[in-house]
Formats: structure tokens, sequence, C-alpha cells
């Protein structure tokens, strides 16, 4: 017991004086802002808040390569503080990257305050803009894990390679909430449901930032895209949302909140508009909750263009000065202009003629350089290679191949048709088979991820894992069908060597994209390979259909005919190995469905639906008969195993609580089945009754655990106030006196608030 004690107070003292360390550290920072800002001018502090593409530096005859008076003029004449985005042709060497932020850093060295340009990059599934970086599944696929340790170390990982390729900042997490699974960026997302993404983005944030941001491998994250961004009403990439108020604060703030409280140090605005209001001119989003309700510190960024859209696109500025002034008096810190200068010639106009005030800009230029300080930019700006002996190492790689096999998710097994055996004869067709750019999808080397079977030509797609497990004369292959274009002729072919195979493993799914270039206008599998999905059904032969997509294409015209589902997302460089490995059960399948799966274009229910939109047989007129009104494909946080666990003895400390309570949960869970596997925990509560109409069930806890078969382990969940409470139409968190119901798997816990 003294032990004990002892170690209590040691924990105690060790966390205080981190506490003061850190109080100690920040007041330091603080100074050395205050004094660097109070030597600046006007133009060198609108400089800080301007930033530039690489490319616009680039020598126009040396593509990837600096004109060095254009370099000079962008630092000493405009003073930019910031550079984003890839030299052409995309995906440098750590090298490259060595020597162009050598560059860089020689040419802030010559300013007269030699404040050293930060560089921002879209590393969103590891140093994806950085040849032989580890490519982890994106952050759908993160989601589907239900695994925050995993999710974790795989940024720590991003922010080692990123950090080795000398870039300090990624425009990372996305923390957009899609309400329209057609939407392109998807993908991007954890998914639709907020606590999940609230959880995913805290492992991200802690991931990369680690205990010291300024580390030589933690870098800075950037939560995007702040607020509403994914909840378009067309589903279509950056056209207006309709969202209350009211929403926003329960489900999307949520996320953000979460996020600051893990201590992010920036935040990318939304490219669109709220009620008829764009994000990056809502002063009462950025500055009235965003700086001031919620006491984000960090820099507000914008995103590509965004301020210029305000006048071209949304047309609230009738000029770009204009656009410049609302977006800045609105709280944005910095402008990703970001192909010319405008912005910094307007904004410093804006100021000497009064139209904005200094104090704006000084708040602006204070929150970044102290990112700057954090980061420790002041000291170093440019890796040491030596430093980064694990990029793209062994051990990196099979963290992304852990990660990948723990996303991918088995919806059905129909007779038990996986895993394969090996002395099968396999049909491996379709048309994401046998490419790199199915697998790991947008921002990966290039913008749209079209080059990725160059950059990764040393990876296995899902043809090439297959040969390299069977050999490549015991797999037969062929394309069967190109996403886009019909081909009967291959059609045809993939028909004919199906009657000389056992089984047929059928890969579908989209074309490589983000942002409006994946903006559809059909939900449904596209038509060519769900012909060829019906041509292989007469088959009759067992049919595993493979889905390697950023959102959920419908396939309601063909699944029934399918043996079993595996829902591979867009797994990254490893996805096509875990795949196979998975397929031939040297892997259990343990990851969940991250949203629900629809089966109609135009019933897009999520899993936390309101009561009406799923009405029982029992509540519909008997003089006519009903569609079903709820009826997902698959529903979220569906997930298949090759074994099979039962839950028992759902246990509540309370049956009735008072308003400052919290309530402890426990479960059994056992393997009931022959194989170990991964089991994902899901709490779900339900309000049975309220003022603001509630969810039918509401995902508040999860855990995963591994058992061995005949094992059984005790999950312990505990609820708190906050958990029970919604936004009511004051705005204000709230919860109601009344029953709640607890669910876990299929076993129901009932308790009374009083």
């Amino acid at each position: 017991m003294k032990n004990t004690k002892f170690i209590v107070v040691a924990l105690f003292f060790c966390g205080a004086v981190w506490s003061q360390e850190a109080r100690k550290t920040r007041a330091d920072i603080d100074a050395k802002v205050s004094e660097l800002l109070s030597k600046m001018t006007l133009e060198e502090k609108v400089g800080q808040m301007t930033q530039i593409t690489v490319t616009v530096f680039e020598d126009a005859q040396k593509p990837g390569y600096f004109d060095a008076a254009k370099l000079k003029k962008g630092i000493q004449e405009y003073h930019i503080g910031s550079i984003l985005n890839v030299p052409n042709p995309g995906a440098p060497t750590l090298q490259r990257w060595q020597e162009t932020m050598a560059a860089i850093t020689n040419e802030a060295n010559k300013s007269r305050l030699k404040i050293p340009v930060l560089y921002g990059i879209d590393a969103i599934h590891g140093a994806s803009y950085t040849a032989g970086a580890t490519l982890f599944p994106q952050q759908i696929g993160l989601a589907a894990t239900f695994n925050t340790e995993l999710v974790k170390r795989g940024a720590e990982i991003s922010a080692y390679e990123t950090r080795a390729s000398s870039i300090p900042w990624v425009f990372s997490p996305d923390l957009d909430f899609p309400r329209n699974p057609a939407w392109s960026r998807m993908w991007e997302s954890f998914g639709e449901d907020a606590y999940l993404s609230s959880k995913m983005a805290v492992a991200l944030v802690d991931g990369f930032e680690g205990n010291n941001v300024g580390s030589k491998y933690s870098v800075a994250s950037c939560m995007k895209h702040y607020i509403g961004y994914g909840s378009t009403t067309t589903g279509k990439d950056r056209t207006p949302s309709i969202i209350p108020e009211r929403i926003l604060r329960q489900y999307d703030l949520t996320i953000y909140q979460a996020a600051i409280k893990a201590g992010a140090k920036s935040v990318m605005v939304s490219s669109g508009e709220i009620n008829g209001t764009p994000v990056h001119s809502s002063k009462h989003l950025i500055t009235d909750i965003l700086k001031k309700e919620l006491g984000f510190e960090g820099v507000v960024v914008t995103d590509w263009k965004d301020i210029i859209y305000l006048n071209t696109r949304h047309k609230i500025a009738a000029t770009k000065r204009d656009a410049v002034r609302i977006a800045v008096m609105a709280g944005i810190d910095m402008s990703m202009v970001p192909e010319e200068f405008t912005f910094y010639t307007d904004l410093v106009d804006l100021v000497q003629k009064g139209e904005v005030p200094m104090s704006r800009i000084d708040d602006a230029v204070t929150r970044i350089l102290r990112m700057k300080f954090e980061l420790n930019l002041f000291q170093n700006t440019v890796a040491n290679l030596k430093d980064y002996p694990k990029f793209g190492s062994a051990e990196h790689i099979q963290e992304a191949y852990k990660t990948a096999a723990e996303s991918i998710t088995l919806l059905k097994n129909n007779d038990a048709v996986l895993p394969l055996n090996k002395e099968e004869k396999i049909l491996v067709t379709g048309a994401t088979a046998n490419s790199m750019k199915n697998l790991n999808g947008g921002w990966s080397y290039t913008w749209q991820g079209e080059n990725a079977d160059t950059y990764a030509a040393d990876k296995l797609t899902i043809l090439e894992a297959f040969q390299a497990k069977l050999g490549k004369e015991n797999v037969l292959y062929t394309a069967g069908a190109d996403i886009e274009k019909e081909d009967d002729a291959e059609i045809q072919k993939a028909v004919e060597l199906a009657q000389k195979a056992s089984k047929i493993v059928l890969c579908l799914g989209e074309k490589n994209y983000t942002e409006t270039p994946g903006d559809i206008s059909n939900l449904y599998m596209s038509k060519s390979q769900v012909k060829l999905a019906l041509a292989l059904a007469k088959v009759n032969k067992p049919i595993i259909l493979i889905l390697n997509e950023g959102r959920p294409r419908l396939i309601s015209d063909f699944e029934d005919k399918m043996s079993a589902v595996v829902q591979c997302y867009l797994p990254g460089n490893e996805g096509g190995r875990a795949l196979v490995d998975i397929l031939y059960g040297e892997v259990n399948p343990s990851g969940r469905l991250p949203y629900n799966y629809p089966r109609y274009p135009n019933s897009l229910e999520k899993y936390n639906r309101k009561h009406t939109e799923s009405l029982a047989d029992e509540e519909q007129n008997n003089d006519a008969k009903y569609e079903k009104s709820y009826s997902p494909q698959f529903e979220f946080g569906t997930g298949l195993s090759y074994t099979t666990f039962t839950y028992s003895n759902l246990k509540i400390d309370k049956a009735e609580i008072t308003n400052t309570d919290e309530i402890k949960v426990t479960v059994e869970v056992t393997n009931s089945g022959k194989r170990a596997g991964k089991e994902s925990v899901l709490l779900y509560l339900s309000d049975n009754y309220a003022s603001i109409t509630p969810e039918v069930k509401a995902l508040k806890r999860f855990e995963k655990i591994s058992l061995e078969p005949n094992e059984t382990k005790t999950v312990k969940f505990t609820l708190n106030q906050k958990d029970l409470q919604f936004v009511n139409e004051d705005l204000k968190w709230i919860s109601e006196k009344g029953t709640f119901t607890i669910q876990i798997a299929n076993l129901k816990k009932d308790f009374l608030l009083q």
C-alpha cells in the first residue's frame, strides 16, 4: 500500500513538473513572439499571413527547381511566411526535399529578421508526397479499425517520415462530418459518427504532435475543414450546405473540440457555405465560436484560393480587395492565396487606410510566429537525413500492413466461403484488381493519385499479392472490365476463365479522385462493372466481391448474387498484401463499417437516424403495402470474423442516477469459435424520450480486444453526464429526466435519470 501511495505521489509530482515546464516554455515563446513582433514592419507582418504554392517559384525551363530570382522576390519583397504543396512533377525524394527546403531556408536567412518559412503539405495517409514513404490506409479505413492506438502509431510514423522530408506541418486530420455518401471527400473523413470521429481525431493529433511538437520527429497538425464542409445538399464538392447551428454544435463542433483539447496547432477553413454564408466570411464561426468560445489559440488558414473565391464564386465581395477585408476581419490568420501576391498588396493597403486594424494583424501574426517557435523552426528547418534511418523501413511498412489488415471489413460470408483454400483454382478479375492507384486513392504522390502505379511499382496490387502467395501459374486473371468503359470481349474472357476456377474474386470500385474531380451524379457502381458482376453470377461459382472504394457505391443490383463481400476502402500500399492474407485466413478480419452502406440512392439514412426514419410495421396503416423505410445494405458497425463472439452479463452499477452521477458498465465477451480474433465492442445509448426528437441510438464508447478461442474478457466502460445530453433550441447542452437504454451487441439495460 505504501508503494502504491509513493507511485501516485510520484506521478502527481511528475505531472506537476511537466505542467510547470509547459507553462514556462509557453511563457518563453510568448516573450519571444512579442519581441519579434515589435520589430516587424506592417509589410513583414502581412507577409507572414501570406502562403504561396511552391510551383510559383519554379524555373520555367527546369520544373521542380527554383528560379532564384523568383524565390528571392517572394521572400525579400513580399516577406512570405509560408509555402505549401509539391514541386513538379510530384513526390520528390528525401534528398530533393532537403535541397528544396535548404534553398528556402537560405533565402529566408538573408531577410532582415531571418524569420523561417513555414512549409505545409497534404500528408494525409503517410508522407504521401515523398517517394519511398510508408503509405497507410486513408482516413475512412483508419476509422474502420476502431483501434485508436494503432491509428496513433501510424500518425507517429507519418510525422517521422514527413519531418524526414524537412516538412513540419501537415494538413491533417480531416474532421469533416459527411452527411451524403456521394461526397467526393468522404474517404478523407472518419465516417458518419461524431464520437468515433472525435476519438480518431485525438489519436491522429496525439500521434502527429507527440509530447513535444518541436521534436525533429513531430509535426504540427491542421484540423480541416472547419466547419460543415461535408454536408452539402447536393453531395457534390464545394456546394452549399443548410445546417442549423444546433446540429453543428451537437455533431460537427464536438469533433473539433476534441482535437483542440488534444492540442491541434492549426485549422483550415471550409471552402463551403452554410445557410448562405461562406465560412471564410463568418466572424460568428471563426472568431466568436472557434477562437473565443472554444479558446483556439492556433493558426487559422484558408483553403486553396478561398479568399479569392469570396469574390469569384460566392459573389459576396465585389472585388478581391473586399474579399481580403471580409475574410481577415472574420478571423482568418493566413491566406493560402496561393498563386499570386494580391492578398499581400491588398491587405497592406487595407491596413494603411484604416479598414483593417493593426490589432487584427498582430493577432494573426502572433499565432503564426508562435507556431514557428513551437516547431523550433528558428533553430532548424532542414532535416539531417542521418536522423531518420527508419524512413520507409520494414518496421514502418509492417505497421501500415497491420493497420490495413485491421481496417479491412468482412460484410458478408455465406456458407463460410471464406477463408479460401490454397489448393483451389482462383479467378481474380475486376477493374481494381491490378492497380496501386485504386488501392491508394487521391493525395498519393500527386493530388489525384494517378501516378501511384509508377511511384509504388515495388508494392503489390491485389492480383500481384495473389500471385506472390500462390504462384503466377495458379492464378487466373483478366481485367474483365474497365471502371468506366464497357468491354464485352473482356467480360466474355472473364466468363470463360471462370469456368476453370473454383471461386471468383471480383474486385470492383472507383477511379482515384479527390475534391471536385471526384463529383458524381450516380451513386451506383459503374455500369461496366455491374455488367461484369451479373455476367459472372450466371456461371454459378462462388463469388467473393472485393470493394475498393472511397465511398459506398451501390451494389444492390447484384449483391444478392455474391457469396461474400469484403470492403477494403482505400487501404494504401500494403493493402493488397493484407487483403489476400485475410482472404486465406492468415489474418482474421476485424474491421467494422464506419458508415451505413446504403441500398438505394434515395435512401441514405444514417445509423443514428430519428425514429420517424424507420417506422415499424405496426406503425403503418393496414390498408396499403410499404417498403421498409430503413433498409441499408449493411449497417454502421457491421464487421464479421472467422470466429464467433458471444456477449453476456451486461451490467450497470446503478439503475437510477442523478444529474451528477457517472454510470459504470461491464459486459463479458467470449471467443466462442475456433480461431483467435479481435472484436470491437461497441456501446450504444438511446435516450428514449426527449424534447428534441431523440436518435434511435448513438455510439458512446468502443474498445477493441483480442481473444483466443474460449477466452473471456470483461470490458468496462464509464458513461458521464455529457453522454446523456443533447443541444436544445437555445443552443445549450442539456439532459432531461427519463429512461435511457444501453445496448452492446444484442444485450440491453435501462437506467433512469431522475
